[in-house]
Order: structure tokens, then sequence, then C-alpha cells
């Protein structure tokens, strides 16, 4: 996403040309010719290709997920670093310990917000990421995702 564009609820979320719309299509339909292969001539070449189509499918999963994991883990660690230098020491402690959906969401709230919206979390008024994501009014845009 360009850096140009205002980035909001709406918008917010990343796909990546080249995995959804190239690697992902060719990868399933790959498989799927693969499987039609086998069912119109069984054999062990055949179940092979099978079984090869589906690691690549696995592999290219894989490799979306665990980027987005390691992103993640990054996010928490910003958002700690964050929650220290904005928040009060006892709301930093608290919202550092919040499962890290609720951490990633959060990054999309700006400073000013961010402690009322902590609290928020904590006593349980918002849960879902997509809740909490909702509440924010001055949407802090994230630029560098995968």
């Amino acid at each position: 996403m360009s850096e140009h564009v205002a980035q909001t609820l709406k918008n917010h979320v990343r796909f990546h040309p080249p995995f959804h719309y190239i690697l992902t299509p060719i990868l399933l339909l790959h498989f799927a010719w693969r499987v039609r292969a086998l069912i119109n001539d069984p054999g062990v070449g055949t179940a092979e290709s099978v079984m090869l189509a589906f690691g690549l499918v696995v592999m290219g999963v894989l490799s979306r997920t665990n980027a987005l994991k390691a992103q993640d883990r990054l996010i928490r660690l910003e958002e700690q670093l964050r929650y220290s230098r904005v928040l009060p020491a006892t709301l930093a402690a608290k919202a550092s310990a919040l499962p890290v959906p609720q951490i990633v969401a959060l990054r999309f709230a700006p400073d000013e917000e961010l402690a009322v919206l902590v609290d928020q979390v904590i006593s349980g008024q918002l849960v879902k990421p997509a809740d909490i994501k909702k509440a924010i009014k001055n949407w802090r845009g994230d630029y560098y995702r995968v």
C-alpha cells in the first residue's frame, strides 16, 4: 500500500499481489490438475505428483503465515516499547500482558487514544481485534506490513 494513501479501517488489509493473485492460484490450479491426473491415471507416479503439489501448497501457505507470525512478534515488541513511553507504568505492564491479537489491533491507535482503549480492553469492553479497530477514532497507519 502506498504511503500516499491514508490508511483506515476499511483499507488497512494488505494484499500482496504476487502472493495472492499469482502464486496462490498457480499452486492451487497445479494441485487440482495433479489430483485430476491421479483420478484419470492412478499410479505411483501420479500419486507422487499429487503429494509434491500438496507440499507446494503447504509451503506457499507457510511462507505467508510464518512471515505474519514474525511480523506479529515484532509488532508486540514495538508496542511494548510504545506502552512504556506513552502509558503510566502500571497500565503499560497490563497492556504488555495482553494477548498478541489485541496488541496487534491496538497498534493502529494513536498515542492520544491508547490509554482509553487499553483500559477498555483490560476491562473486557473490547475483546475482539475487530472491535478494538472499530473503536479507534483517528487511525494510525501501519505502512510497513508484510
